[in-house]
């Protein structure tokens, strides 16, 4: 049965490439409108054959494709559609895109499978600049989300591509793995890092660690190839939109982290009275571990055991955090402080889990005060405690999935906070879409310089061919810096209108038509377009 669908050009031109490289064997018939005039249609049939049909008001002819006897007419037939459908797609211009998971619609199952590590990002961004279509990358990686930034050459080409390497990365197949995903393209893209940088984003609102995870991504990407222009001006914009939404709205007043909504959600769950005398134990004493105790001592806890590979660290916390019992031990000893615990927080970075069922089976069981029942709160990705922990009776396994309920106090306050950080938001958005606007005018004045330099050297040397062989170097000196001086002056006024950096009052959309206009005048523009010409490149340094 022949279905008939309309195409968007995307969809076209990723049918042209598909249909260059496919064997599949389906019977399908697909008509689609090609350059509002002529229409054609691609028929696969089960063994294997192509046959493209082209149809116009006047004429129409078919061309039949037998893949076990390709002739040089029907493949050129092919190549010819494959090159148009690239000469279009490779004018648009380059993409900014988000694509990522969230802790608000991803299960941290899912999430912890996709997380890389921070040292692992600048190998990402190597290996996603790699791919065809994709100009510049980074990685945002934590214990709520897990996102890709790329400059894409195509968007569907490079969400392709991206969605692919994110597949084979974490052994998750695409269909499974796109159930998830969520996607965002320029202007959107833009919003939401923003918006995840000002802590918009976050399960508690306005919560500070965020905004030093986005500075560590800019840190991260200092020097690594792929790290460029575009993305790394996004981040840095994002991270002032980060400081000045807290500083304008005060979002984070009374607001916590992940780490202290892990000890509210503890001892939200642990009766009122045991409060004083539940014994703690931490896991982990980085970053969200140290955050992890710092809380518990702003709640009122004295003592408490801190596991840790190593001492030193714990030492350092102890330094810093007078008047409370931080008892170190070994990795070694873990489950036996577990078994000792009433209440178990873990923050590592081991990405296999550290506590399994069998480890905390017959351990002897929490306090009478907390009720016999021991509390694990994992805020590790991936779980430092596998989910089978959880089948036991005598424990309740949380992770950061179960922080939600923490963060429903105070919804009134967070929601006016959100909506003037909002309007921050889209002021900042929108001078960031200016200055990459602004971009567009690069090319235009390398190309003008570059075609003012070779006028110049071309009648600087009929110049110094007519002074004859004898003219001195001094001389010569004085005719060449002469003949730059007059270029540089022609050029002044024109340079001067096609930069909008904010310094007068010219518009971006005046600068953009003094881009077209001189582009018209001066015939800058080229036959390959700058992306055209950049996937080529790409596509040629790959190893045949």
């Amino acid at each position: 049965m022949a279905v008939s669908t309309s195409f968007s050009g995307a969809k076209l031109e990723a049918l042209f490439f598909n249909c260059c490289s496919s064997t599949s064997s389906y019977v399908t018939t697909t008509h689609l409108s090609f350059f509002g005039r002529n229409r054609m249609s691609f028929v696969q049939s089960q063994r294997g054959s192509i046959r493209c049909e082209a149809s116009s008001s006047s004429s129409s002819s078919d061309v039949l494709v037998d893949s076990s006897n390709k002739n040089s007419t029907t493949v050129s037939a092919l190549q010819q559609l494959k090159t148009s459908a690239a000469d279009r797609y490779t004018k648009e211009r380059s993409s900014i895109v988000v694509i990522g998971l969230s802790v608000h619609t991803t299960p941290v199952e899912m999430r912890e499978k996709l997380a890389i590590q921070e040292a692992e990002w600048p190998r990402a961004i190597g290996e996603l600049c790699n791919l065809n279509h994709i100009e510049e990358a980074a990685v945002l990686s934590t214990c709520n989300r897990m996102e890709i930034y790329v400059v894409a050459l195509s968007q569907h080409r490079g969400v392709k591509e991206v969605t692919e390497w994110m597949s084979s990365t974490s052994g998750i197949p695409v269909a499974e793995l796109s159930q998830y995903l969520f996607l965002l393209y320029n202007k959107d893209a833009t919003q939401h890092i923003f918006e995840v940088s000002a802590g918009l984003d976050s399960l508690v609102m306005g919560e500070g660690q965020i905004l030093a995870q986005v500075k560590q991504v800019v840190k991260s990407g200092q020097g690594v190839n792929g790290f460029g222009r575009n993305i790394s001006g996004l981040f840095k914009h994002a991270i002032t939109v980060g400081k000045r939404v807290r500083t304008e709205t005060n979002i984070a007043a009374g607001a916590v982290s992940v780490s202290s909504a892990a000890v509210e959600l503890a001892l939200m769950k642990l009766p009122d009275a045991s409060h004083g005398n539940a014994r703690m134990l931490v896991i982990g004493a980085g970053k969200m571990g140290k955050l992890v105790i710092k809380h518990l001592v702003s709640k009122g806890c004295k003592k408490m055991v801190v596991v840790n590979r190593t001492e030193e660290r714990v030492a350092s916390i102890r330094e810093e955090i007078s008047d409370v019992e931080i008892i170190y031990k070994p990795l070694s000893e873990m489950i036996t402080c577990v078994g000792e615990a009433d209440v178990v927080f873990t923050s590592t970075a081991s990405e296999t889990p550290l506590i399994l069922k069998h480890h905390v089976k017959d351990i002897p069981l929490a306090s009478e005060e907390t009720g016999r029942k021991r509390l694990f709160v994992d805020i590790s990705v991936p779980r430092n405690v596998g989910s089978c922990v959880n089948d036991l009776e005598s424990v309740k396994v949380y992770n950061v999935d179960d922080l939600k309920e923490v963060v429903a106090a105070n919804k009134e306050d967070r929601l006016r906070k959100a909506m003037e950080a909002q309007a921050i938001i889209g002021e900042e958005s929108r001078q960031f879409e200016a200055w990459r606007d602004s971009l567009e005018t690069v090319p235009t004045i390398k190309k003008l310089r570059a075609y003012a330099e070779r006028l110049r050297v071309a009648e600087l040397e009929k110049c110094i061919g007519k002074m004859g062989d004898d003219i001195n170097k001094k001389t010569q000196k004085a005719v060449d810096d002469l003949s730059k001086g007059i270029v540089n002056k022609m050029l002044h006024g024109p340079m001067q209108h096609l930069r909008c950096d904010g310094s007068d009052s010219r518009t971006l959309s005046e600068t953009l038509e003094n881009m077209h206009a001189l582009n018209r005048m001066f015939s800058l523009e080229t036959e390959v377009s700058v992306l055209e010409q950049k996937i080529r490149a790409k596509v040629e340094q790959k190893p045949q």
